[in-house]
Protein backbone atom coordinates (compact mmCIF):
# COMPACT_ATOMS: atom_id res chain seq x y z
CA UNK A 1 0.00 0.00 0.00
CA UNK A 2 2.71 2.45 1.20
CA UNK A 3 4.51 1.42 -2.73
CA UNK A 4 1.50 2.26 -4.62
CA UNK A 5 0.99 5.82 -2.44
CA UNK A 6 4.35 7.21 -3.20
CA UNK A 7 3.59 5.70 -6.87
CA UNK A 8 0.99 7.59 -6.95
CA UNK A 9 2.61 11.27 -5.57
CA UNK A 10 5.14 10.96 -7.86
CA UNK A 11 2.92 10.48 -10.65
CA UNK A 12 1.05 13.38 -9.70
CA UNK A 13 4.38 15.27 -8.74
CA UNK A 14 5.48 14.15 -12.73
CA UNK A 15 1.95 15.24 -14.18
CA UNK A 16 2.43 18.48 -12.55
CA UNK A 17 5.77 19.12 -13.90
CA UNK A 18 4.47 18.49 -17.05
CA UNK A 19 1.78 20.93 -16.93
CA UNK A 20 3.89 23.45 -15.88
CA UNK A 21 6.44 22.55 -18.34
CA UNK A 22 4.00 22.81 -21.80
CA UNK A 23 2.58 26.78 -20.24
CA UNK A 24 1.26 27.89 -21.64
CA UNK A 25 -0.60 26.17 -24.37
CA UNK A 26 -3.42 28.07 -24.31
CA UNK A 27 -4.77 31.91 -24.40
CA UNK A 28 -4.17 33.56 -21.65
CA UNK A 29 -6.49 36.29 -20.03
CA UNK A 30 -5.17 39.76 -18.70
CA UNK A 31 -7.54 40.98 -16.73
CA UNK A 32 -7.38 45.41 -17.00
CA UNK A 33 -10.26 46.50 -14.30
CA UNK A 34 -11.24 49.69 -16.06
CA UNK A 35 -12.70 50.69 -19.11
CA UNK A 36 -11.47 50.29 -22.61
CA UNK A 37 -9.69 53.86 -23.86
CA UNK A 38 -8.49 54.71 -19.92
CA UNK A 39 -4.76 54.88 -18.99
CA UNK A 40 -4.62 51.38 -18.00
CA UNK A 41 -5.82 49.91 -20.86
CA UNK A 42 -3.63 52.33 -23.31
CA UNK A 43 -0.66 51.00 -21.01
CA UNK A 44 -1.21 46.91 -21.29
CA UNK A 45 -2.35 46.96 -24.92
CA UNK A 46 1.04 48.31 -26.27
CA UNK A 47 2.60 45.83 -24.07
CA UNK A 48 -0.10 42.79 -24.74
CA UNK A 49 1.97 42.02 -28.62
CA UNK A 50 6.13 41.48 -26.89
CA UNK A 51 4.26 39.72 -23.82
CA UNK A 52 2.65 37.32 -25.96
CA UNK A 53 5.67 37.17 -28.46
CA UNK A 54 7.86 36.23 -25.64
CA UNK A 55 5.47 34.08 -23.96
CA UNK A 56 4.95 32.44 -26.91
CA UNK A 57 0.94 32.17 -26.56
CA UNK A 58 -1.96 34.62 -27.30
CA UNK A 59 -2.62 37.07 -24.52
CA UNK A 60 -6.20 38.46 -24.61
CA UNK A 61 -6.92 41.64 -22.85
CA UNK A 62 -10.29 41.44 -20.80
CA UNK A 63 -11.97 44.76 -19.41
CA UNK A 64 -13.82 43.92 -16.49
CA UNK A 65 -15.01 47.19 -15.23
CA UNK A 66 -17.08 48.66 -12.09
CA UNK A 67 -16.40 49.44 -8.51
CA UNK A 68 -13.42 51.48 -8.74
CA UNK A 69 -11.86 48.69 -9.94
CA UNK A 70 -12.66 46.25 -7.50
CA UNK A 71 -14.86 43.96 -10.03
CA UNK A 72 -11.94 42.59 -11.87
CA UNK A 73 -9.40 42.59 -8.99
CA UNK A 74 -12.30 39.53 -7.53
CA UNK A 75 -12.62 37.87 -10.97
CA UNK A 76 -8.99 37.67 -11.16
CA UNK A 77 -8.37 36.52 -7.69
CA UNK A 78 -11.56 34.00 -7.70
CA UNK A 79 -9.61 32.79 -11.38
CA UNK A 80 -7.44 29.43 -10.94
CA UNK A 81 -3.84 29.34 -10.28
CA UNK A 82 -2.74 28.58 -13.15
CA UNK A 83 -1.41 31.07 -14.81
CA UNK A 84 -4.11 31.51 -17.45
CA UNK A 85 -5.40 34.70 -15.56
CA UNK A 86 -3.54 37.74 -15.33
CA UNK A 87 -4.79 41.04 -14.07
CA UNK A 88 -3.45 44.40 -14.41
CA UNK A 89 -2.69 46.31 -11.78
CA UNK A 90 -1.62 49.83 -10.32
CA UNK A 91 -1.71 51.69 -7.42
CA UNK A 92 -5.01 51.80 -6.50
CA UNK A 93 -4.88 48.09 -5.32
CA UNK A 94 -3.54 49.67 -2.05
CA UNK A 95 -5.34 53.03 -1.25
CA UNK A 96 -9.26 51.05 -2.90
CA UNK A 97 -8.59 48.77 0.34
CA UNK A 98 -7.75 51.54 2.69
CA UNK A 99 -10.28 53.70 2.05
CA UNK A 100 -13.03 51.28 1.95
CA UNK A 101 -14.03 50.92 -1.30
CA UNK A 102 -12.72 47.34 -2.08
CA UNK A 103 -11.97 44.28 0.42
CA UNK A 104 -8.97 43.45 -1.71
CA UNK A 105 -5.23 44.42 -2.06
CA UNK A 106 -1.91 43.05 -3.13
CA UNK A 107 -0.93 40.47 -0.99
CA UNK A 108 -4.36 38.48 -2.57
CA UNK A 109 -1.84 37.78 -5.50
CA UNK A 110 1.49 36.94 -6.42
CA UNK A 111 3.69 39.27 -7.75
CA UNK A 112 4.64 38.99 -10.99
CA UNK A 113 6.37 42.36 -12.54
CA UNK A 114 5.84 45.86 -12.86
CA UNK A 115 6.31 47.63 -16.25
CA UNK A 116 5.49 51.44 -15.94
CA UNK A 117 5.01 54.84 -13.95
CA UNK A 118 2.72 57.76 -15.27
CA UNK A 119 3.24 61.05 -13.27
CA UNK A 120 0.27 62.91 -12.96
CA UNK A 121 -1.21 66.41 -14.22
CA UNK A 122 -3.95 68.77 -12.50
CA UNK A 123 -6.22 68.89 -15.83
CA UNK A 124 -8.73 71.64 -15.98
CA UNK A 125 -11.68 72.10 -18.36
CA UNK A 126 -11.43 74.94 -20.82
CA UNK A 127 -14.67 76.06 -19.45
CA UNK A 128 -13.35 76.99 -16.79
CA UNK A 129 -12.10 80.80 -16.07
CA UNK A 130 -8.52 79.85 -14.98
CA UNK A 131 -5.63 79.99 -17.06
CA UNK A 132 -3.11 78.89 -14.28
CA UNK A 133 -3.05 77.05 -10.88
CA UNK A 134 -2.54 80.31 -8.89
CA UNK A 135 -5.95 81.13 -10.13
CA UNK A 136 -7.75 77.82 -9.91
CA UNK A 137 -6.42 78.06 -5.83
CA UNK A 138 -7.59 81.74 -5.35
CA UNK A 139 -10.97 80.64 -6.67
CA UNK A 140 -11.11 77.48 -4.67
CA UNK A 141 -10.30 79.51 -1.70
CA UNK A 142 -13.11 82.47 -2.59
CA UNK A 143 -15.61 79.17 -2.91
CA UNK A 144 -14.58 76.36 -1.05
CA UNK A 145 -16.18 73.14 -2.10
CA UNK A 146 -17.26 74.54 -5.26
CA UNK A 147 -15.01 73.46 -7.70
CA UNK A 148 -16.10 69.90 -9.40
CA UNK A 149 -12.99 67.34 -9.19
CA UNK A 150 -13.90 63.86 -11.47
CA UNK A 151 -12.28 61.36 -9.69
CA UNK A 152 -12.71 57.34 -9.09
CA UNK A 153 -13.21 57.77 -5.05
CA UNK A 154 -10.60 55.68 -2.93
CA UNK A 155 -8.24 55.53 -6.05
CA UNK A 156 -5.35 57.39 -7.13
CA UNK A 157 -7.36 59.89 -9.27
CA UNK A 158 -9.19 60.64 -5.85
CA UNK A 159 -5.54 60.70 -4.05
CA UNK A 160 -3.96 63.14 -6.19
CA UNK A 161 -6.25 66.18 -6.02
CA UNK A 162 -6.59 65.19 -2.54
CA UNK A 163 -2.98 65.92 -1.61
CA UNK A 164 -3.44 69.13 -3.45
CA UNK A 165 -6.31 70.02 -1.92
CA UNK A 166 -3.77 69.29 1.69
CA UNK A 167 -0.95 71.34 -0.18
CA UNK A 168 -2.92 74.13 -1.46
CA UNK A 169 -5.21 74.19 1.92
CA UNK A 170 -8.41 74.30 -0.27
CA UNK A 171 -11.54 72.11 -0.47
CA UNK A 172 -12.74 70.46 -3.71
CA UNK A 173 -16.24 69.01 -4.42
CA UNK A 174 -15.35 65.36 -5.75
CA UNK A 175 -17.99 63.02 -8.51
CA UNK A 176 -17.09 60.03 -8.65
CA UNK A 177 -16.57 58.13 -12.21
CA UNK A 178 -15.39 54.48 -12.84
CA UNK A 179 -11.75 55.13 -14.46
CA UNK A 180 -10.34 57.43 -16.69
CA UNK A 181 -12.27 56.96 -19.58
CA UNK A 182 -15.48 58.36 -17.69
CA UNK A 183 -14.08 61.16 -16.13
CA UNK A 184 -12.82 62.24 -19.67
CA UNK A 185 -16.02 62.20 -21.21
CA UNK A 186 -16.87 64.33 -17.90
CA UNK A 187 -14.54 66.57 -18.43
CA UNK A 188 -14.48 67.36 -22.38
CA UNK A 189 -17.88 67.91 -22.30
CA UNK A 190 -17.99 70.20 -19.29
CA UNK A 191 -19.43 68.69 -16.06
CA UNK A 192 -16.94 68.55 -14.00
CA UNK A 193 -13.94 71.12 -13.56
CA UNK A 194 -10.69 69.29 -12.44
CA UNK A 195 -9.34 65.71 -12.95
CA UNK A 196 -6.08 63.87 -12.48
CA UNK A 197 -4.76 63.48 -16.50
CA UNK A 198 -1.86 62.75 -17.47
CA UNK A 199 0.31 63.11 -21.27
CA UNK A 200 -1.82 61.09 -23.33
CA UNK A 201 -4.23 64.06 -23.09
CA UNK A 202 -1.74 66.81 -24.87
CA UNK A 203 -3.28 66.74 -27.98
CA UNK A 204 -6.82 68.14 -26.80
CA UNK A 205 -4.70 70.48 -24.66
CA UNK A 206 -3.09 71.44 -27.84
CA UNK A 207 -6.58 71.33 -29.53
CA UNK A 208 -7.74 73.91 -26.79
CA UNK A 209 -10.17 70.90 -25.32
CA UNK A 210 -8.66 70.58 -21.92
CA UNK A 211 -5.80 72.84 -19.79
CA UNK A 212 -2.54 71.53 -18.09
CA UNK A 213 -2.51 73.73 -15.06
CA UNK A 214 0.43 72.13 -12.95
CA UNK A 215 2.30 68.66 -13.25
CA UNK A 216 2.88 66.09 -10.33
CA UNK A 217 6.94 65.82 -11.15
CA UNK A 218 10.21 66.53 -10.25
CA UNK A 219 11.14 68.61 -12.84
CA UNK A 220 8.98 70.24 -15.87
CA UNK A 221 8.23 67.74 -18.38
CA UNK A 222 10.39 67.34 -21.45
CA UNK A 223 6.90 67.40 -23.62
CA UNK A 224 5.57 70.16 -21.50
CA UNK A 225 8.33 72.72 -20.72
CA UNK A 226 5.72 75.48 -20.82
CA UNK A 227 3.50 73.37 -17.64
CA UNK A 228 4.61 73.85 -14.24
CA UNK A 229 5.27 71.47 -11.49
CA UNK A 230 3.45 71.73 -8.47
CA UNK A 231 6.78 71.97 -6.36
CA UNK A 232 7.86 75.10 -8.39
CA UNK A 233 4.66 76.48 -7.91
CA UNK A 234 5.25 76.17 -3.62
CA UNK A 235 3.27 73.20 -3.10
CA UNK A 236 5.53 69.22 -2.49
CA UNK A 237 3.51 67.09 -4.39
CA UNK A 238 4.94 64.47 -6.72
CA UNK A 239 2.87 61.94 -7.70
CA UNK A 240 2.99 59.21 -10.25
CA UNK A 241 0.74 55.92 -10.23
CA UNK A 242 2.89 52.40 -11.17
CA UNK A 243 1.25 49.41 -13.05
CA UNK A 244 1.94 45.95 -12.91
CA UNK A 245 1.20 42.15 -13.47
CA UNK A 246 -0.53 40.08 -10.72
CA UNK A 247 -0.97 36.36 -10.69
CA UNK A 248 -3.62 34.55 -8.18
CA UNK A 249 -2.42 33.49 -4.90
CA UNK A 250 -0.87 30.21 -5.36
CA UNK A 251 0.15 30.35 -8.71
CA UNK A 252 3.01 27.78 -9.36
CA UNK A 253 6.94 28.93 -9.32
CA UNK A 254 7.52 27.91 -12.61
CA UNK A 255 4.84 29.32 -13.96
CA UNK A 256 5.73 32.79 -12.42
CA UNK A 257 9.07 32.75 -13.44
CA UNK A 258 8.34 32.16 -17.18
CA UNK A 259 5.77 34.97 -16.93
CA UNK A 260 8.66 37.37 -15.06
CA UNK A 261 11.32 36.40 -17.99
CA UNK A 262 8.55 37.28 -20.57
CA UNK A 263 8.13 40.55 -18.43
CA UNK A 264 11.13 41.55 -18.68
CA UNK A 265 11.65 41.10 -22.83
CA UNK A 266 8.91 42.36 -23.60
CA UNK A 267 9.59 45.83 -21.40
CA UNK A 268 12.66 46.07 -23.48
CA UNK A 269 10.50 45.96 -27.13
CA UNK A 270 10.87 49.31 -28.86
CA UNK A 271 7.78 49.60 -29.82
CA UNK A 272 6.03 49.57 -26.03
CA UNK A 273 8.89 52.35 -24.79
CA UNK A 274 8.22 54.21 -27.98
CA UNK A 275 3.80 54.09 -26.75
CA UNK A 276 4.79 54.82 -23.37
CA UNK A 277 7.45 57.90 -24.12
CA UNK A 278 4.18 58.79 -26.24
CA UNK A 279 2.09 58.89 -23.28
CA UNK A 280 4.75 60.68 -20.88
CA UNK A 281 4.95 57.34 -19.12
CA UNK A 282 8.55 55.90 -18.00
CA UNK A 283 9.25 52.30 -18.62
CA UNK A 284 10.19 51.09 -14.87
CA UNK A 285 10.31 47.35 -14.85
CA UNK A 286 10.67 45.50 -11.67
CA UNK A 287 11.29 41.72 -11.36
CA UNK A 288 8.83 39.60 -9.22
CA UNK A 289 11.18 40.29 -5.79
CA UNK A 290 10.91 43.90 -6.40
CA UNK A 291 8.24 44.31 -7.45
CA UNK A 292 6.94 42.69 -4.08
CA UNK A 293 9.06 44.89 -2.66
CA UNK A 294 7.97 47.51 -4.44
CA UNK A 295 4.36 46.73 -3.25
CA UNK A 296 5.01 46.11 0.21
CA UNK A 297 6.22 49.92 0.73
CA UNK A 298 3.77 51.70 -1.27
CA UNK A 299 1.01 49.43 0.51
CA UNK A 300 2.29 51.39 3.85
CA UNK A 301 2.59 54.54 1.68
CA UNK A 302 -0.99 54.54 0.71
CA UNK A 303 -2.21 53.56 4.15
CA UNK A 304 -0.14 56.44 5.93
CA UNK A 305 -1.12 58.93 3.05
CA UNK A 306 -5.31 57.58 3.54
CA UNK A 307 -4.80 58.55 7.58
CA UNK A 308 -3.01 62.12 6.75
CA UNK A 309 -6.21 62.85 4.36
CA UNK A 310 -8.74 61.36 6.70
CA UNK A 311 -10.54 59.06 4.66
CA UNK A 312 -8.49 55.75 6.03
CA UNK A 313 -11.43 53.03 6.96
CA UNK A 314 -8.69 50.20 7.86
Amino acid sequence: MKFLTAAFAAIAVCTSVAVQAAYPDRAIKLIVPWAAGGDTDNIFRPFAPPFQKALGATVVIANVGGASGTVGAREAKGSPPDGYTLYAVHDYIHSTYYTGVADVNYWDFEPVCRIASTPSILTASPKTKWSTLKDMIADAKAHPGQISVGATLGSTSHFFPALVEKAAGIKFKYISYDGLAQRMNAILGGHIDLTDGNLTQKGKVDAGQLKFLASATEKRMEELPNVPTLKELGYDVVYSVSRGILAPKGTPNEILSKLESACSQASKDPAFAASMKSQGTDVLYLDRKGYAEFLKQNDVLNKDLSRELGILKR
